[in-house]
């Protein structure tokens, strides 16, 4: 089979009038690439992500658009099936070639050809994509069935199989782009082509087998084809078919997770060729020798939901992802590495592909197979009803079989979830659904994307909605089944402590909001508009009222910040205070709780989000927070005092418990043994009274320590360091208050910070919390940032970055 690339310069123009007043002219325009990404190269619109842009860049989507390429066909070409290939149009698109109608297209996530052998000619061809306004088509459509949908979006999004985020989310702006925006190509082929290759598993003592099943396409008349299959292990070992279907690999390398073992790859290779040796088509993939499922064993508590990777329960770790830009062109291979690469240094070993976006392309899985970054995927449904018919039904069986068929080879593939929130969201009656559309429901997720897994990818569990019981509307919330989406911290307004009444088996989304980095608010912010409540804040926060929240929130915790910069600083310890909470709960109760996923890992834009990496790539302190909750061996600390005692200073005065409950958690295949140290301290770092305790943790679970009775303190004055010693060296610390920071009598830290080479030295006169090193003329990774210190000095390594001026603060300057 011959590949012609169609990618590069095409021609595009905008078909009517535009708020911009571009006339309808062609411009050059890079495909793959979209109309946002074009004009914002040619310097026909402003930056959408500026200030309120996106209102009249909104607007822009009421028009269609027109893209045009020639290209040359040698005669040689013509003897041969010919087809026209795009890897993903985005989205209403009518095709023609030659003046020809080709076809129609209405699915982002769809692959699409066309046969074009009665179309095409020899020497030159043009080709020309009229592209339909996706905001008339969703209105139109929602005025003859209405979907409901998230009230941040576009009424109708549910209608149209594209990106549902491009419409609105509460973190996203309204930019529903247009383009072509995976690859164009034309395909010749001669004979046959593969259909699929799909590659199954068996795993025995020191040998795994594997079985290939392989569907050809044939063209023209039936003629004999065969398939020639190699494996080349991770050292070049390669190991050929010994009969029809199987391959056995000996002394396997098995592939883990990270922090589990290693992740080693073997290269699979089949050959299609002809009975006189032509090749006719080469399918080549990398996977992972490893066994992996969901574990719902029955238990003590009710069902455990666990990944079981080679016979052994991970405790998931990570975060959910959402598509890392509004204009997609600006997604590269490069940056995703450098995202995926940010959530193993925070100690991830999993991530989940949220059901509103869209499928990655092929590189976000290769990293997740090199990283060992387990991917829960959602497909993309999310939020709303949908209406079945039979064309709906033939669009997105084909979406289901197409990305199935792609991505299910990957070692990181943990399973497929049917869509996000729609089981709860139904039963809840939150979009109103209408009954054919409750029964849509269970057609769709329980019949027609179960039915065509068992088909395409029998090897992979499948879930049919995230947070599930399981399905069939069989109380979704069960906290002893299956997953869960927990959120009283945050919309319901509870205290952060309100985590520990929870014991969920599989916690796959919570969070917490915070501002970004002041440079990052800089970007897209006149001075005028830095107030959370100013306009250009406000649009650039799509929670509604989520600015009040931050707000009422930081009231019950810290001292109100005198200036803008001090706020967004005190937003972020927030977040990561709370997330904090959550995740070493979780962690405390392993076994019982075999999942904390965060809501959210990355931004689409600048904005005030859940992320813990905001859109410029900047890390906050929830991050480094993260990447300390998710260390493999994690000492914490379960504190009783004025939180859950007596919130509110108000309170009738009375005697509270003041306890703290320490505990290490090991997820690590190996015992570990060590020395928990603690100390109770005044502000200026003196110790009051301390304890050593020797711990003996056998792999994979966590310990509770003897509850410590701190009755005796005051609170104001008083507050606990902790720390874990393993061979003589710190690998995990904290500290706790017996208050709220805001009630607790700091000490002027006189914090100080020398830069030595990669080295930063941070220096305290008295107990420091939440201490942040500022970048102010760049950006840098460190080892640790954001943390809390005793008395004395902290060496803090440079990971990644160059600046030249370093600031440092801390909670006492929150005043």
């Amino acid at each position: 089979m011959k590949i012609v690339n169609l990618n590069g310069i095409w021609q595009i123009k905008i078909i009517g009038e535009n708020v911009f007043d571009i006339g309808g002219e062609y411009m050059e325009a890079e495909v793959p690439g979209s109309v946002y990404g074009t004009l914002l190269k040619l310097n026909k619109i402003p930056d959408p992500f500026y200030r309120d842009n996106e209102l009249n860049a909104l607007k822009l989507m009421e028009n269609d658009f027109e893209y045009k390429t020639e290209f040359m066909v040698e005669e040689e070409l013509l003897e041969d099936e010919l087809i026209l290939r795009f890897d993903g149009i985005d989205t209403l698109a009518d095709i023609y070639l030659n003046d020809e109608h080709l076809g129609y297209t209405n699915n982002m996530h769809r692959i699409w050809e066309f046969s074009i052998g009665e179309s095409v000619q020899t020497g030159l061809n043009v080709l020309t994509i009229i592209l339909h306004s996706p905001t008339k088509y969703i209105k139109e459509e929602n005025e003859k069935i209405y979907t409901g949908g998230v009230q941040e979006s576009m009424e109708g999004f549910p209608h149209l199989r594209k990106a549902h985020c491009m419409f609105g989310w509460d973190w996203g702006p309204r930019l529903p782009d247009a383009g072509i925006w995976r690859n164009v190509s034309l395909l010749s082929i001669r004979t046959a082509r593969f259909d699929s290759v799909y590659v199954s598993q068996e795993h025995f003592e020191n040998r795994v087998e594997l079985i290939f099943d392989v569907i050809c396409e044939v063209f023209g008349e039936s003629l004999e084809q065969v398939t020639e299959i190699t494996v080349t292990s991770p050292d070049g070992k390669v190991f050929a078919q010994n009969n029809n279907d199987i391959i056995v690999i000996e002394q396997p390398k098995l592939w883990w997770p990270n922090g589990y073992g290693e992740q080693p790859l073997y290269t699979v290779k089949a050959v299609l060729k002809d009975m006189e040796g032509e090749v006719l088509d080469v399918w080549e993939k990398k996977i992972g020798l490893r066994t992996l499922t969901i574990n719902q064993d029955k238990d003590e508590w009710g069902n455990c939901f666990a990944h079981e990777v080679n016979g052994i329960k991970v405790f998931a770790m990570g975060a959910d992802y959402i598509p890392e830009d509004s204009v997609l062109g600006r997604c590269t291979e490069e940056r995703t590495r450098k995202l995926l690469k940010d959530c193993i240094r925070a100690n991830y070993n999993s991530i989940r592909v949220w059901g509103g976006g869209y499928y990655p392309d092929d590189y976000f899985y290769e990293i997740c197979d090199e990283e060992g970054l387990l991917v829960w995927q959602d497909f993309m449904y999310a939020c709303a009803s949908y209406e079945l018919d039979e064309e709906f039904e033939e669009n997105i069986r084909q979406e289901t079989i197409e990305n199935v068929r792609r991505i299910r080879h990957h070692a990181s593939l943990a399973l497929w979830c049917g869509n996000n929130e729609m089981e709860t969201q139904t039963l809840d009656k939150v979009w109103k659904p209408s009954i054919k559309q409750t029964c849509d429901y269970i057609k769709i997720f329980e019949y027609i994307i179960p039915q065509i897994l068992r088909e395409e990818d029998p090897n992979t569990f499948y879930w049919p909605s995230s947070p599930s019981s399981g399905g069939n509307y069989d109380n979704p919330w069960d906290e002893n089944r299956g997953d869960a989406h927990y959120w009283d911290v945050w919309h319901g307004n509870k205290p952060f402590s309100e985590f520990r009444k929870f014991y969920f088996r599989y916690l796959s989304e919570f969070g917490f909001q915070s501002f970004p980095d002041f440079k990052t608010v800089k970007a897209f912010t006149e001075e005028r508009d830095r107030n959370i409540f100013s306009r250009v804040m406000e649009m650039h926060q799509r929670n509604r009222a989520a600015n009040g929240k931050i707000l009422s929130y930081l009231s019950d915790t810290y001292l109100y910040p005198q200036n803008f910069e001090l706020l967004l600083y005190a937003s972020q310890l927030l977040q990561a205070d709370s997330i904090r909470y959550g995740i070493e709960h979780n962690r405390r109760n392993r076994g019982r709780c075999m999942g904390t996923v965060v809501w959210q890992l990355n931004d689409i834009w600048p904005v005030a989000s859940w992320s813990s990496i905001d859109y410029y790539g900047r890390w906050k302190a929830l991050h480094y927070a993260e990447k300390r909750a998710f260390a493999p061996i994690m000492i914490s600390c379960e504190e009783v005092g004025e939180m859950t005692e007596r919130p509110h200073c108000i309170m009738e005065p009375g005697k509270i418990e003041k306890s703290a409950r320490l505990n290490v958690a090991n997820e690590t295949r190996a015992e570990v043994q060590g020395i928990v140290k603690w100390a109770l301290r005044t502000p200026d770092s003196t110790v009051i009274l301390s304890g050593e305790i020797a711990v003996q943790v056998p792999a994979l679970s966590s310990v509770w320590l003897e509850k410590l009775d701190f009755s005796f303190i005051n609170e104001w004055e008083t507050y606990l360091s902790f720390e874990l010693m393993v061979e003589n060296t710190v690998v995990s610390q904290g500290t706790c208050l017996f208050t709220m920071p805001k009630h607790f009598n700091f000490l002027d830290p006189k914090l100080t910070c020398e830069r030595k080479g990669k080295q930063i030295i941070v220096c305290a006169e008295s107990f420091a919390k939440g201490v942040e090193i500022q970048a102010v003329d760049g950006d840098l990774i460190l080892s640790d940032n954001f943390f809390d210190m005793n008395k004395g000095e902290r060496v803090i390594q440079i990971e990644e970055g160059e600046a030249k001026e370093i600031l440092v603060r801390s909670v006492y300057h929150i005043r």
